[in-house]
């Protein structure tokens, strides 16, 4: 039996190497190079070109390479039967809690009218926003949201939560399906952490941004879809919200000529709030391909009725 990596536009050897550092008898192979196709039972994926996994008769199992799996839902031809399942470590919720925190320091804080100041060597200042009036709503309580969670916590945010099902964490109020508006209402600072479903693409919207509190502020850290990119622009125009830091994009690389790259008052990084680290993530991916040799329940399985 042999464990495929497959990725569009990304190198994979070191994530072999990572593997076989832990498990040197593996079989690994990297595509699209796959000497025997009927041995490969789990493959590792991240944007796999869609039809390719068809072409493996007896692959079991599928494993994102992050925490995200709507890529892999984008593919039609899966079999019902192939299980699918993600990569959750350590550091990818600690990566994500601190770019969150980081954006919402920079936004209090007023840095990127800074960093504009001292590029025309204009010298003036601004007023940080309180704390006591930075009330982070956080969209998505799984493992990352949690984590953003926590970490804000532990910084004296107040917070709050909002899920599709409910939640308990300690220490915010959390609301859940129905409750969206109630949630937004108690929310200056929205930070999107919603897994890709047919239910949340699109969710970040005028009329929705029109619910927040004021100032209103969205970061957006889970997927582009999520944002109705016209919407946002026009909410800016009409002062719905003060700014928004995105870290993910409808396009990615996001286009040259974008409207997003003439907005001061867009915070634009290149998808690089949680990055999978290979050596870290090899040790669940194996114990994953081992669990579905053996039969066993695996970690981190994904739900397909719900989509995560």
């Amino acid at each position: 039996m042999s464990l495929l990596l497959i990725a569009k536009n990304r190198d994979m050897k070191p994530w072999k190497e990572a593997l076989l550092e832990v498990d040197p008898n593996l079989d690994v192979e990297i595509w699209p190079r796959v000497e025997n196709k009927e041995r490969v039972t789990f493959a590792v994926s991240w944007n796999h070109p869609e039809k390719v996994l068809s072409n493996y008769p007896n692959l079991k199992v599928i494993s994102s390479l992050g925490a995200g799996v709507d890529h892999v839902f984008n593919d039609s031809t899966l079999l019902d039967s192939v299980q699918i399942t993600r990569v959750v470590i350590p550091s990818l919720k600690e990566q994500m809690a601190e770019y969150v925190l980081n954006a919402i320091q920079n936004y209090r804080f007023n840095t990127s009218k800074y960093v504009d100041q001292k590029r025309e060597g204009f010298w003036s200042s601004h007023d940080a926003i309180p704390k006591s009036d930075s009330i982070v709503g956080v969209m998505g309580l799984g493992e990352m949201g949690k984590a953003v969670v926590d970490t804000l916590h532990d910084n004296r945010y107040s917070v709050v939560g909002w899920s599709r099902s409910e939640k308990q964490l300690h220490g915010i109020k959390t609301y859940s399906g129905k409750q969206l508006v109630d949630f937004l209402a108690q929310t200056n600072i929205l930070v999107c952490l919603l897994p890709l479903t047919k239910e949340t693409e699109g969710i970040l919207d005028l009329e929705l941004f029109k619910k927040l509190k004021k100032p209103a502020y969205l970061i957006n850290v889970a997927r582009g879809s999520h944002l109705i990119e016209e919407d946002l622009i026009y909410a800016l125009d009409i002062r719905v919200l003060d700014g928004a830091s995105l870290d993910v994009f409808e396009e990615e690389p996001l286009p040259s000529n974008h409207l997003f790259w003439n907005r001061p008052k867009i915070m634009i990084t290149p998808h690089i709030a949680s990055i999978t680290d290979p050596k870290e993530a090899a040790k669940v991916i194996i114990e994953n391909y081992k669990r579905s040799l053996s039969g066993m329940e695996l970690l981190f399985e994904v739900k397909r009725e719900i989509g995560y």
